[in-house]
C-alpha cells in the first residue's frame, strides 16, 4: 500500500507513519511544513505547503497513493481563534484540496478528527450521534469531516479521544497539562518519575471526562480502514472505557510504578484558562465504538491495557506487536 500522511511529523501522525511502514509494510510520503526528524525514516519527505492548494494537488499525484490519511491539524486553540480565517483554510479548504487529490488519485481519504465535535453532554457518543461542538476547534474538525464525506469519493473520518502515547518525531511533547486529555499521562509521568507532586486540573469549565486512547492503537484502527475497502464512514479509533483525569492519573502512576500520592486536585491555570478567550470546552466526551468494531472487527482495549502497552513502547523505544486478541477490554 502506498500512503500518503500529512502531520506525519505530528504526535498522532508519527504514529501512523510507523504503524503503517514498520508493521504494515506501507510506502509512506510525507509532506512537511518544517520539521523533519533527525536520522534516516522509513518514510520520505518533502517541504510542502498545503494551503497552496496547485503545489498539494500536484504533490499528490506524483505520489500517486492508495490511501491519504490527513493528520495535520493547527494545534494550538487559543492560535485558531486569534486565526480564524488560517484556521478556518488549515482544516477545511486542505480537506477538501485533499479529497479532490483523492479523487483524481482513485485513493481512499481518511480524516483524523476528534471526540470534541460533541458538547460534553453526549456521554459514550457512537459513530451515529450528531455533532454539536461547542467550540471553534470542534466546528473546523466537524465540518472537515463532512468535507470528506461528501466531496471525496471514497472517504472515512477516524475520530480519536483523549490520546496519549510516545511521539516517534520528537524527544518532547510540546506542551503540557491543558483543558483536554492530550499529553496527559506523559505530563503527569514526567512529574512524579522525579518525585514531584502534581496537581491534576479538574473544573467542570474542562474535559473532565473522555475515551482514553493510545496512539499506536488508534493507528492500528486507521490501517484497518485504509486495508478494507469497504470500511467508509464515520469511526472511532479509541478505547474502550471512559475516564477521569485523576483516575487516569492515578492508573497511570500504577501501571508505571510511581506514587500516586504525589496527585493533587488543582483548579485549572488561570492564565491558560484565560488564552481560551471564553471558549467552551466539552465535560465529558466519552465514545462509544460499536459501528467500529463491527466493521474493522477491532475490539478496543481498556485504560490499564492500553498505559501497559504505553509503558512496553516507552521502556523498548519501539512500537510492541499488534493486539492479536489475547488483551481484553479491561486487562493486557
Amino acid at each position: 500500500m502506498r500512503a500518503y500522511v500529512t502531520g506525519g511529523t505530528g504526535f498522532i501522525g508519527s504514529n501512523i507513519v510507523k504503524v503503517f511502514a514498520q508493521r504494515h509494510g506501507a510506502t509512506v510520503h510525507c509532506p512537511v511544513h518544517s520539521f523533519v526528524p533527525d536520522g534516516p525514516q522509513r518514510y520520505t519527505t518533502e517541504p510542502l505547503d498545503l494551503l497552496d492548494r496547485e503545489a498539494a494537488l500536484a504533490s499528490v499525484a506524483h505520489f500517486d497513493p492508495d490511501v491519504i490519511v490527513h493528520s495535520m491539524i493547527l494545534n494550538d486553540l487559543d492560535g485558531i481563534y486569534a486565526q480564524r480565517e488560517l484556521a478556518w483554510r488549515s482544516y477545511v479548504d486542505a480537506t477538501l484540496t485533499l479529497a479532490e487529490a483523492a479523487n483524481r488519485s482513485g485513493a481512499k481519504l481518511i480524516v483524523v478528527s476528534t471526540d470534541w465535535v460533541f458538547d460534553g453532554t453526549q456521554a459514550g457518543a457512537d459513530e451515529h450521534t450528531p455533532p454539536n461542538p461547542v467550540n471553534y476547534y470542534g466546528v473546523l474538525k466537524a465540518v472537515s469531516e463532512q468535507a470528506a464525506l461528501l466531496r471525496a469519493d471514497q472517504a472515512a473520518v477516524a475520530r480519536v479521544s483523549a490520546v496519549n502515547g510516545v511521539h516517534w518525531a520528537r524527544s518532547e511533547m510540546p506542551r503540557g497539562q491543558d483543558p483536554g486529555f492530550g499529553y496527559f499521562v506523559t505530563t503527569v509521568l514526567n512529574a512524579v518519575s522525579q518525585g514531584e507532586p502534581f496537581g491534576v486540573w479538574e473544573s467542570d469549565d474542562i474535559n473532565m471526562t473522555a475515551t482514553s486512547s493510545l496512539a499506536s492503537e488508534c493507528a492500528e484502527a486507521m490501517w484497518l480502514i485504509a486495508a478494507n475497502p469497504d470500511a467508509e464512514g464515520i469511526f472511532h479509533c479509541c478505547g474502550a472505557e471512559p475516564v477521569g483525569r485523576m483516575e487516569l492519573a492515578r492508573t497511570a502512576c500504577d501501571v508505571f510504578g510511581h506514587d500516586p500520592s504525589l496527585l493533587r486536585s488543582v483548579p485549572p491555570d488561570p492564565g491558560m484558562m484565560a488564552s481560551l478567550g471564553g471558549a467552551r470546552i466539552p465535560f465529558d466526551s466519552s465514545l462509544g465504538t460499536p459501528r467500529t468494531q463491527e466493521v474493522l472487527g477491532y475490539e478496543p482495549l481498556g485504560t490499564r491495557a492500553l498505559l501497559e502497552r504505553f509503558k512496553k513502547e516507552m521502556d523498548a523505544g519501539d512500537l510492541v506487536p499488534a493486539v492479536t486478541g489475547t488483551d481484553t477490554a479491561t486487562g493486557g
